[in-house]
């Protein structure tokens, strides 16, 4: 039966595209009954694939189905002899006609059904282009699609971030190089964004180098204060089970917080805090370590039964070790407390943008048992910041290698971590908080975590169990199409949910070379032809080795700028230009005669010369006695431009005591 097209000539009757007819429909699914080959042999590049997308013609719409399984039940005893073949299909969308009977507008899901006898064909380019191109302004490019490589493969953004999305694959499949596709088109269209990126493994730099904020572990600023108290107890006790020590910090933290905020209003300066009564442990505020451990010794000396001090010995020394652990110096190794919360938000959420809009947090370098908490800390002030923001600044957070921090093992992981990340899954819609999954091992994720991803980028997996953790998280009716997942290519990815228009094969838009990640497979046996030659090699492994526990914190300048704005004082007053190296001697000049005895020892006028000492703690020095120095440069020595951060801080405080004054 051919249709006629309300508008159409009668006269005029368009080629018989048919591949089959509709027998049977169930639903979301369809059946099609396949012409004979022999009826076909003209159209052979008309015969369906797996995974095509066939077309239904009815009166109102053009009912659009995926093939997901081909079968022939009764196949032929001889080459030759009639056979049934079977194709099914499940109803994934539809194409509303105009009254000139032209197909445009698409919708998911299917309202007018095909009835039994229609006659089903390939999806013609223009319908594709109609299905999967979607609203140019609103969706970006990713690659295309396998049916049809002239048919770009569009996200759709809204949809895409509003309901978070995963990225799932084995390792080596290309998770890292989609991720930074995926990001980077949204920002080329999106250039004033909000991303937050956990990098585990200092590899998505590279990839954004002209609009990301690197935070590395030594130039981050978490201070100790913006910590819960689960967070907390977990970098000062570590212990759940050491309850007494626990009821201790319960305790005196908000008397410390209280202590401080009595002396900033003594000192009159331009915030204000709660009232001290409702300060609690939770209350993001600033208090001083000092204070802590004072009332940890004015508590030990009330005691009158010596038993009772252990607890409060214990306490005290774990965090006075913590406090002055050159690793930990991003928490705990500013120069002065100081109310930077502003400061601290504004670098890690981007606002304002200043032509950067995605923040790379390289979590590599931190100590291992806190990357837990840092990842905490980051995904809760995500959230309470988009809550409080009433939404006005939608932020996305990228939680990369995502089975480390929301495990499906209860006993595993952080508790308050998984609470962070779950909270965003399950409310940050409301709030404009989109949440990206990207993990090697579904089947060790969250399940209630990975359901709440609208949209899944599912590339070729060949774990059973990872297989089926996808399948129960995906409940388009274009499913059908994880049976590819094991025989995906590179740079080819099944893509489910709202973000695109169908489920759809993509095969990925490749990145020029210098956005990739640091990821690439080592290309073993190109290595291996020759040995590395140079002995200074494995001198400069060691440097970066030793120097990647120290140091860290932040540079200086970054500290006193940050201060300074804290402070509400104009960082160009405080921060000093760098000295000016001195000029080179010109060759008619001659060498300056070296001020030493015939001993080798320097002048009475000169032994007495030293270097002030730095206001930095030693985090901030270059670590502790032995630290690797850079080249050409002695003990006791350090170049021009170290004198600046030294310089700042001094500067910054004599300021700050004039004004407490």
């Amino acid at each position: 039966m051919q249709l006629t097209m309300p508008g159409a000539d009668p006269s005029i009757t368009p080629p018989d595209k048919s591949i089959g007819r509709i027998v049977s429909v169930t639903g979301s699914k369809s059946i099609v009954l396949l012409d004979c080959p022999h009826e076909s042999r003209g159209r052979m590049n008309e015969r369906p694939d797996m995974g095509t997308l066939l077309a239904i013609d009815t009166a109102k719409t053009v009912v659009l189905a995926i093939v997901s399984a081909l079968s022939v039940p009764v196949p032929a005893q001889r080459d030759g002899d009639a056979e049934i073949r079977i194709a099914e299909l499940g109803l994934v969308g539809e194409l509303w006609r105009d009254d000139s009977g032209h197909a445009g507008v698409f919708a998911r899901g299917v309202t007018v059904y095909p009835s039994l006898g229609d006659r089903a064909r390939v999806a013609s380019k223009a319908e594709l282009e109609a299905a999967f191109c979607g609203d140019p302004k609103r969706s970006v490019r990713i690659g295309c699609i396998r049916q049809d490589d002239t048919i770009p493969a569009m996200v759709r953004v809204d949809e895409l971030l509003g309901k978070h999305l995963a990225i799932l694959g084995t390792t080596g499949t290309g998770k890292s190089c989609t991720t930074a596709l995926i990001l980077r088109s949204i920002l080329e269209k999106n250039p004033a964004a909000h991303i937050l990126l956990l990098d585990p493994h200092n590899e998505y730099a590279t990839a954004f180098s002209e609009w990301a904020e690197v935070i590395t572990p030594r130039n981050m600023q978490l201070p100790f204060w913006l910590l819960n108290f689960e967070e907390i107890v977990e970098v000062l006790i570590g212990d759940a089970a050491r309850k007494t020590e626990i009821e201790i910090l319960q305790e005196l933290i908000p008397i410390a917080k209280a202590r401080y905020n009595a002396g900033r209003s003594r000192d009159n300066l331009r915030r204000t805090f709660p009232e001290p009564s409702r300060f609690t442990v939770d209350t993001p505020v600033p208090y001083r370590i000092s204070d802590l451990t004072g009332l940890i010794d004015e508590r030990m000396g009330k005691l009158e039964n010596k038993k009772d001090l252990s607890p409060y010995r214990q306490l005290k020394a774990r965090i006075d070790s913590i406090s002055q652990d050159g690793r930990y110096a991003f928490m705990f190794g500013s120069l002065t407390v100081y109310d930077g919360m502003t400061q601290v938000l504004s670098r890690i959420f981007r606002v304002p943008v200043n032509n950067k809009p995605i923040t790379i947090v390289e979590l590599t370098g931190l100590p291992t048992e806190i990357i837990n908490v840092v990842v905490s800390v980051l995904s809760r002030m995500t959230f309470d910041f988009a809550h409080w923001s009433e939404g006005k600044v939608p932020l996305t957070l990228v939680c990369e290698e995502a089975h480390r921090y929301v495990p499906a093992m209860p006993r595993l992981g952080f508790e308050p971590c998984k609470r962070a990340i779950a909270k965003i899954a399950k409310e940050g819609r409301k709030y404009g908080v989109a949440l990206c999954i990207v993990s090697q091992r579904p089947a060790e994720i969250d399940p209630t975590i990975l359901s709440q991803c609208n949209t899944v980028f599912a590339l070729r997996m060949s774990n059973d169990r990872d297989q089926e953790i996808v399948t129960s998280a995906i409940t388009d009716t274009g499913s059908g199409l994880l049976e590819f997942l094991p025989a995906l290519g590179q740079r080819e990815a099944l893509a489910f949910g709202d973000g695109v228009a169908l489920p759809v094969r993509i095969k990925f838009d490749e990145l020029p070379a210098d956005a990739l990640p640091r990821s690439t497979t080592a290309h073993f046996t190109e290595h291996w032809q020759r040995s590395i030659g140079d002995e200074g090699f494995l001198e400069q492994v060691v440097e970066k080795w030793r120097s990647s526990d120290i140091g860290a914190g932040g540079d200086a300048v970054q500290q006193a700028t940050m201060l300074a704005e804290g402070m509400s004082i104009e960082p160009s007053t405080v921060i000093p230009e760098p000295p000016r190296m001195p000029e080179p001697r010109r060759p008619d000049q001659q060498p300056a005669q070296r001020m030493r005895d015939d001993a080798g020892r320097a002048p009475p006028s000169q032994q007495g010369s030293t270097r002030s000492p730095s206001l930095r703690p030693s985090a901030y020095q270059g670590g502790p006695a032995g630290a690797p120095r850079r080249p050409g440069e002695q003990a006791g020595e350090t170049s021009g431009e170290a004198d600046v951060p030294g310089a700042a801080l001094k500067s910054l405080r004599d300021r700050l005591i004039q004004r407490q004054r």
